[in-house]
Protein backbone atom coordinates (compact mmCIF):
# COMPACT_ATOMS: atom_id res chain seq x y z
CA UNK A 1 0.00 0.00 0.00
CA UNK A 2 1.13 3.37 -1.20
CA UNK A 3 1.72 5.87 2.09
CA UNK A 4 1.72 9.44 2.56
CA UNK A 5 3.00 11.08 5.02
CA UNK A 6 1.40 14.57 4.97
CA UNK A 7 3.68 17.51 6.56
CA UNK A 8 2.26 20.34 4.98
CA UNK A 9 0.19 21.61 7.82
CA UNK A 10 -1.12 20.54 11.00
CA UNK A 11 -4.37 21.71 9.82
CA UNK A 12 -4.88 18.39 7.72
CA UNK A 13 -5.89 16.20 10.74
CA UNK A 14 -8.53 14.44 10.42
CA UNK A 15 -10.95 13.17 13.38
CA UNK A 16 -10.37 10.11 15.36
CA UNK A 17 -12.91 7.51 15.78
CA UNK A 18 -13.52 8.73 19.37
CA UNK A 19 -13.43 12.31 18.38
CA UNK A 20 -16.14 11.36 15.51
CA UNK A 21 -18.15 9.48 18.01
CA UNK A 22 -18.34 12.72 20.65
CA UNK A 23 -19.65 15.06 17.72
CA UNK A 24 -22.49 12.19 16.77
CA UNK A 25 -23.98 11.83 20.23
CA UNK A 26 -23.52 15.77 20.74
CA UNK A 27 -27.25 17.74 22.23
CA UNK A 28 -27.54 20.30 20.13
CA UNK A 29 -29.63 24.09 19.34
CA UNK A 30 -29.64 26.73 17.80
CA UNK A 31 -26.61 28.66 18.97
CA UNK A 32 -27.10 32.28 17.98
CA UNK A 33 -30.24 32.11 20.00
CA UNK A 34 -27.74 30.70 22.77
CA UNK A 35 -29.62 26.89 22.84
CA UNK A 36 -26.93 25.15 22.15
CA UNK A 37 -25.55 22.84 25.47
CA UNK A 38 -22.59 21.61 23.82
CA UNK A 39 -21.39 25.15 22.82
CA UNK A 40 -21.96 26.93 25.75
CA UNK A 41 -20.31 23.75 27.72
CA UNK A 42 -16.96 24.26 25.48
CA UNK A 43 -17.51 28.45 26.06
CA UNK A 44 -17.15 27.72 29.55
CA UNK A 45 -14.65 24.97 29.48
CA UNK A 46 -12.79 27.50 27.16
CA UNK A 47 -12.82 30.49 29.38
CA UNK A 48 -11.98 28.53 32.17
CA UNK A 49 -8.73 27.19 30.83
CA UNK A 50 -7.56 30.81 29.69
CA UNK A 51 -8.59 32.21 32.82
CA UNK A 52 -11.00 34.86 31.32
CA UNK A 53 -14.83 35.50 32.35
CA UNK A 54 -16.42 34.58 29.14
CA UNK A 55 -15.31 32.79 25.30
CA UNK A 56 -17.31 32.98 22.08
CA UNK A 57 -16.85 29.61 19.68
CA UNK A 58 -15.48 30.64 16.24
CA UNK A 59 -15.14 29.07 12.79
CA UNK A 60 -11.81 29.79 12.25
CA UNK A 61 -8.95 31.24 13.68
CA UNK A 62 -8.87 34.57 11.59
CA UNK A 63 -12.10 35.36 11.96
CA UNK A 64 -11.28 35.26 15.64
CA UNK A 65 -8.45 37.57 15.18
CA UNK A 66 -10.53 39.54 12.84
CA UNK A 67 -13.37 40.06 16.02
CA UNK A 68 -11.11 40.39 18.67
CA UNK A 69 -9.07 43.64 16.44
CA UNK A 70 -12.69 45.39 15.41
CA UNK A 71 -13.61 45.37 19.02
CA UNK A 72 -10.15 46.56 20.46
CA UNK A 73 -9.98 49.52 18.04
CA UNK A 74 -12.29 51.87 15.98
CA UNK A 75 -11.87 52.68 12.35
CA UNK A 76 -8.66 55.18 12.29
CA UNK A 77 -6.86 53.57 14.98
CA UNK A 78 -3.11 52.00 14.85
CA UNK A 79 -2.40 48.46 15.55
CA UNK A 80 1.64 47.29 16.52
CA UNK A 81 2.14 43.62 15.64
CA UNK A 82 5.14 41.76 14.93
CA UNK A 83 6.74 42.29 10.95
CA UNK A 84 5.91 38.61 10.45
CA UNK A 85 2.96 37.93 11.96
CA UNK A 86 -0.05 35.74 10.90
CA UNK A 87 -2.78 38.76 11.02
CA UNK A 88 -0.14 40.69 8.95
CA UNK A 89 0.75 38.47 6.21
CA UNK A 90 -1.94 35.44 6.11
CA UNK A 91 -5.18 36.83 7.09
CA UNK A 92 -6.28 38.31 3.34
CA UNK A 93 -5.63 41.99 4.33
CA UNK A 94 -8.64 41.64 7.13
CA UNK A 95 -7.60 44.33 9.62
CA UNK A 96 -7.69 47.04 6.94
CA UNK A 97 -11.03 45.67 5.24
CA UNK A 98 -13.09 44.89 8.21
CA UNK A 99 -11.63 47.21 11.04
CA UNK A 100 -9.73 50.17 8.96
CA UNK A 101 -6.78 50.19 11.17
CA UNK A 102 -3.36 51.10 10.26
CA UNK A 103 -1.02 48.63 10.68
CA UNK A 104 2.52 49.20 12.10
CA UNK A 105 5.00 46.40 12.63
CA UNK A 106 7.43 46.10 15.35
CA UNK A 107 10.99 44.16 15.52
CA UNK A 108 11.08 40.65 16.42
CA UNK A 109 14.26 38.28 17.01
CA UNK A 110 13.04 34.86 15.38
CA UNK A 111 9.66 35.55 16.86
CA UNK A 112 10.26 36.87 20.02
CA UNK A 113 8.87 40.48 20.35
CA UNK A 114 11.57 43.38 21.12
CA UNK A 115 9.90 45.37 23.62
CA UNK A 116 11.97 48.18 22.84
CA UNK A 117 10.61 48.41 19.39
CA UNK A 118 7.40 48.42 20.80
CA UNK A 119 7.63 51.12 23.10
CA UNK A 120 9.76 52.96 20.67
CA UNK A 121 6.54 52.07 18.09
CA UNK A 122 3.62 53.32 20.90
CA UNK A 123 2.11 57.07 19.69
CA UNK A 124 -1.21 58.72 20.90
CA UNK A 125 -3.35 60.12 18.61
CA UNK A 126 -2.61 63.73 17.03
CA UNK A 127 -3.49 65.69 14.17
CA UNK A 128 -1.07 64.09 12.07
CA UNK A 129 -0.70 60.60 13.40
CA UNK A 130 -3.38 57.69 14.29
CA UNK A 131 -3.11 56.48 18.15
CA UNK A 132 -1.90 53.35 19.13
CA UNK A 133 -5.24 50.96 20.15
CA UNK A 134 -3.83 47.25 20.33
CA UNK A 135 -0.68 45.07 20.12
CA UNK A 136 -0.86 41.95 18.57
CA UNK A 137 0.96 38.96 19.90
CA UNK A 138 1.67 35.97 18.19
CA UNK A 139 2.65 32.34 20.54
CA UNK A 140 3.83 29.98 18.85
CA UNK A 141 5.16 32.22 15.95
CA UNK A 142 4.63 30.45 13.08
CA UNK A 143 7.12 31.99 10.32
CA UNK A 144 10.28 31.74 12.95
CA UNK A 145 9.63 27.68 12.97
CA UNK A 146 6.71 27.80 15.71
CA UNK A 147 9.20 29.73 18.37
CA UNK A 148 7.45 29.98 21.71
CA UNK A 149 7.54 33.62 22.76
CA UNK A 150 9.13 33.67 26.94
CA UNK A 151 5.91 34.55 29.53
CA UNK A 152 8.49 36.91 30.59
CA UNK A 153 8.01 38.97 27.22
CA UNK A 154 4.55 38.49 27.84
CA UNK A 155 4.88 40.07 31.08
CA UNK A 156 6.58 42.65 30.24
CA UNK A 157 4.88 44.15 26.87
CA UNK A 158 1.51 43.59 28.61
CA UNK A 159 3.22 46.34 31.50
CA UNK A 160 4.19 48.52 29.33
CA UNK A 161 0.93 48.21 27.24
CA UNK A 162 -0.99 48.89 30.36
CA UNK A 163 0.95 51.82 31.78
CA UNK A 164 0.19 53.56 28.16
CA UNK A 165 -3.55 52.40 28.14
CA UNK A 166 -3.20 49.88 25.09
CA UNK A 167 -5.06 46.85 24.81
CA UNK A 168 -3.00 43.50 23.50
CA UNK A 169 -4.74 40.59 21.69
CA UNK A 170 -2.77 37.47 22.20
CA UNK A 171 -2.94 35.08 18.62
CA UNK A 172 -2.66 31.94 20.35
CA UNK A 173 -3.66 29.70 17.52
CA UNK A 174 -0.84 26.95 18.83
CA UNK A 175 -1.16 28.51 22.54
CA UNK A 176 -0.95 24.90 23.39
CA UNK A 177 1.88 24.04 21.86
CA UNK A 178 3.66 26.78 23.65
CA UNK A 179 2.53 25.63 27.11
CA UNK A 180 3.54 21.86 26.37
CA UNK A 181 6.91 22.92 25.43
CA UNK A 182 7.72 26.05 27.77
CA UNK A 183 5.76 24.02 30.72
CA UNK A 184 4.08 27.38 31.28
CA UNK A 185 0.08 26.92 31.68
CA UNK A 186 -1.85 28.11 28.79
CA UNK A 187 -3.72 30.62 31.45
CA UNK A 188 -0.30 32.32 32.48
CA UNK A 189 0.18 33.47 28.85
CA UNK A 190 -3.66 34.55 28.75
CA UNK A 191 -3.03 36.91 31.99
CA UNK A 192 -1.19 38.93 29.92
CA UNK A 193 -3.34 39.77 27.37
CA UNK A 194 -7.18 41.10 27.53
CA UNK A 195 -8.48 38.79 24.49
CA UNK A 196 -6.90 35.32 23.57
CA UNK A 197 -7.94 33.40 20.47
CA UNK A 198 -6.85 29.59 20.36
CA UNK A 199 -7.49 26.87 17.26
CA UNK A 200 -9.04 23.95 17.33
CA UNK A 201 -8.50 22.79 13.99
CA UNK A 202 -4.46 22.79 14.35
CA UNK A 203 -2.44 20.60 16.60
CA UNK A 204 -5.25 19.75 18.66
CA UNK A 205 -6.98 17.70 15.75
CA UNK A 206 -10.37 19.26 15.68
CA UNK A 207 -12.11 19.54 11.91
CA UNK A 208 -13.20 23.19 12.00
CA UNK A 209 -13.14 26.30 15.08
CA UNK A 210 -11.42 28.19 17.24
CA UNK A 211 -12.56 30.34 20.80
CA UNK A 212 -12.18 33.53 21.32
CA UNK A 213 -11.47 34.47 25.53
CA UNK A 214 -11.96 37.69 27.50
CA UNK A 215 -13.59 39.88 29.46
CA UNK A 216 -17.80 39.04 29.35
CA UNK A 217 -18.30 42.84 27.97
CA UNK A 218 -15.78 42.06 25.29
CA UNK A 219 -17.00 38.60 24.37
CA UNK A 220 -20.96 40.29 23.85
CA UNK A 221 -18.98 42.95 21.25
CA UNK A 222 -17.35 40.19 19.91
CA UNK A 223 -20.56 38.32 19.16
CA UNK A 224 -22.36 41.01 17.46
CA UNK A 225 -19.31 41.21 15.34
CA UNK A 226 -19.11 37.11 14.65
CA UNK A 227 -22.89 37.79 13.32
CA UNK A 228 -22.41 40.94 10.96
CA UNK A 229 -19.21 38.84 9.44
CA UNK A 230 -21.59 35.93 8.77
CA UNK A 231 -20.07 33.72 11.91
CA UNK A 232 -23.06 32.60 13.39
CA UNK A 233 -24.13 29.21 13.44
CA UNK A 234 -26.36 26.92 14.44
CA UNK A 235 -26.68 23.53 15.51
CA UNK A 236 -23.10 23.93 15.77
CA UNK A 237 -22.97 21.42 18.69
CA UNK A 238 -21.58 19.07 16.81
CA UNK A 239 -18.20 20.80 16.03
CA UNK A 240 -17.97 22.07 19.83
CA UNK A 241 -18.11 18.31 21.22
CA UNK A 242 -14.89 18.22 18.94
CA UNK A 243 -13.37 20.68 21.09
CA UNK A 244 -14.28 19.58 24.19
CA UNK A 245 -12.57 16.08 23.49
CA UNK A 246 -9.44 17.44 22.48
CA UNK A 247 -9.30 19.81 25.05
CA UNK A 248 -9.55 16.73 27.55
CA UNK A 249 -7.28 14.55 25.48
CA UNK A 250 -5.39 15.82 22.94
CA UNK A 251 -3.26 18.16 24.74
CA UNK A 252 -0.54 16.57 26.46
CA UNK A 253 0.13 14.39 23.21
CA UNK A 254 1.52 17.56 21.60
CA UNK A 255 5.00 16.60 23.14
CA UNK A 256 4.90 13.70 21.53
CA UNK A 257 4.36 16.16 17.90
CA UNK A 258 7.45 18.07 19.23
CA UNK A 259 9.44 15.05 19.57
CA UNK A 260 8.83 13.83 15.99
CA UNK A 261 9.15 17.67 14.69
CA UNK A 262 12.90 16.93 16.58
CA UNK A 263 14.06 13.87 14.79
CA UNK A 264 12.77 15.81 11.49
CA UNK A 265 15.03 18.80 12.09
CA UNK A 266 18.03 15.91 13.62
CA UNK A 267 17.69 14.44 10.03
CA UNK A 268 18.03 17.27 7.97
CA UNK A 269 20.91 18.85 9.81
CA UNK A 270 22.93 15.85 8.96
CA UNK A 271 21.87 16.42 4.84
CA UNK A 272 23.86 17.75 1.99
CA UNK A 273 22.46 20.98 0.58
CA UNK A 274 20.02 22.14 3.35
CA UNK A 275 20.33 23.98 6.31
CA UNK A 276 18.01 24.29 9.99
CA UNK A 277 18.61 25.78 12.86
CA UNK A 278 17.95 23.33 15.40
CA UNK A 279 17.90 26.42 18.14
CA UNK A 280 14.46 27.11 16.18
CA UNK A 281 12.57 24.12 16.66
CA UNK A 282 11.25 24.78 19.66
CA UNK A 283 7.89 22.90 19.15
CA UNK A 284 6.05 20.98 15.91
CA UNK A 285 7.36 22.85 13.05
CA UNK A 286 10.25 22.63 11.24
CA UNK A 287 11.90 25.12 8.79
CA UNK A 288 14.79 24.44 6.77
CA UNK A 289 16.81 26.17 4.19
CA UNK A 290 17.64 24.49 0.52
CA UNK A 291 20.81 25.16 -1.87
CA UNK A 292 18.52 23.90 -4.81
CA UNK A 293 15.11 25.65 -5.51
CA UNK A 294 11.88 24.44 -3.20
CA UNK A 295 9.94 23.29 -5.64
CA UNK A 296 12.18 20.42 -6.61
CA UNK A 297 12.56 19.18 -2.67
CA UNK A 298 8.71 19.67 -2.76
CA UNK A 299 8.77 17.50 -6.31
CA UNK A 300 11.10 14.96 -5.11
CA UNK A 301 9.62 14.41 -1.48
CA UNK A 302 6.11 13.75 -2.75
CA UNK A 303 7.19 11.59 -5.05
CA UNK A 304 8.46 9.24 -1.98
CA UNK A 305 4.61 9.98 -0.42
CA UNK A 306 6.03 13.19 1.46
CA UNK A 307 3.94 16.41 1.31
CA UNK A 308 5.64 19.39 2.58
CA UNK A 309 4.97 23.27 1.73
CA UNK A 310 7.79 25.49 -0.09
CA UNK A 311 7.66 29.01 1.80
CA UNK A 312 9.64 30.59 -0.47
CA UNK A 313 12.13 30.12 -3.36
CA UNK A 314 14.32 28.04 -1.06
CA UNK A 315 12.77 27.68 2.24
CA UNK A 316 10.04 24.66 3.09
CA UNK A 317 8.33 24.12 6.22
CA UNK A 318 7.22 20.54 7.92
CA UNK A 319 4.48 20.45 10.45
CA UNK A 320 3.86 17.78 12.65
CA UNK A 321 0.53 16.37 13.79
CA UNK A 322 -2.02 14.20 15.46
CA UNK A 323 -1.94 11.97 12.19
CA UNK A 324 2.01 11.60 11.96
CA UNK A 325 2.84 8.67 14.21
CA UNK A 326 6.88 7.36 14.59
CA UNK A 327 6.70 5.69 11.49
CA UNK A 328 5.36 7.88 9.21
CA UNK A 329 8.60 9.96 10.60
CA UNK A 330 10.47 7.68 9.76
CA UNK A 331 9.31 7.01 6.13
CA UNK A 332 9.49 11.13 6.03
CA UNK A 333 13.34 10.89 7.06
CA UNK A 334 14.17 8.26 4.87
CA UNK A 335 12.42 10.28 2.00
CA UNK A 336 14.63 13.40 2.96
CA UNK A 337 17.74 11.26 2.61
CA UNK A 338 17.00 9.91 -0.82
CA UNK A 339 15.38 13.26 -2.32
CA UNK A 340 19.29 15.15 -1.06
CA UNK A 341 20.97 12.16 -2.55
CA UNK A 342 19.07 12.48 -5.21
CA UNK A 343 19.59 16.65 -5.60
CA UNK A 344 22.96 16.26 -4.93
CA UNK A 345 23.63 14.00 -7.91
Amino acid sequence: MYRVTDLRSDTVTRPTPAMRRAMAEAAVGDDVLGDDPTVRELETVAANHMGKEAALFMPSGTMSNSVAIRVHTKPGDEVLLDWNAHSLRYEAGAPAVVSGVVLRQFRSIKGVPDVASIEESIQQENLHCPGTALIVLENTHNVSGGAVIPIEVHRRVYELAKSRGVAVHLDGARLFNASVASQVPVREFAASADSVTFCLSKGLGCPVGALLCGKREFIEKARRVRKMLGGGMRQVGILAAAGLYALEHNVERLQDDHRRARTLAETLADLPGVHVDLKTVHTNMVYFQTERPAREWVDGLQRRGVLCLALGERRIRLVTHLDVDDDGVAHACEALKATAAELKA
